[in-house]
């Protein structure tokens, strides 16, 4: 899709323009390519690293606002990170649901890539994938996600 369809996700995105747009600048800069899709609640922008063509990130639209979501691959090379995280960050990532996989591998789907495993706070977490890390954008967290973002781009 075009630049057309990234300039209509960035109208959609309100006063968090300049914070999706820093963050989009960081991915674009640090190896990732765009690729943007329609969805029923609007679009579905995702940064894929150019070597492997895994995801790294993805902005959605929600209700509530422009959220990211996070598929960190090297999380355990800096979990200590999660600590800093202030606190309405770590209750988003505390009321992710379970993934049921690292649980029991055969209660959820075999092509399931499984969710995360890590420590936060000196608790430990069993996370799905695709809600462990779904942050709101919002000017306190944005620095913090770009970091979390620099970490996996390093």
């Amino acid at each position: 899709m075009t630049d057309k369809n990234y300039n209509e996700f960035l109208e959609i995105t309100g006063t968090d323009r300049n914070l999706t747009e820093d963050i989009n600048n960081l991915l674009l800069n640090g190896n990732c390519k765009r690729e943007i899709k329609t969805a029923k609640s609007g679009f579905t922008v995702s940064y894929l690293f150019q070597d492997t063509k895994k995801t790294l990130a993805t902005f959605v639209c929600r209700k509530t606002g422009i959220k990211i979501r996070i598929f960190p691959q090297r999380l355990n090379e800096y979990a200590d990170f999660l600590d800093t995280l202030p606190a309405k960050m770590k209750k988003e990532i505390t009321k992710a649901s379970v993934c049921k996989r690292l649980i029991n591998p055969n209660d959820c789907n075999p092509k399931c890539a499984m969710g995360y495993d890590f420590i936060m706070d000196k608790e430990h977490y069993q996370k799905c994938r695709y809600m462990a890390f779904l942050l709101s954008i919002t000017e306190e967290s944005t620095p913090y996600i770009k970091k979390f973002l620099q970490n996996e781009l390093m």
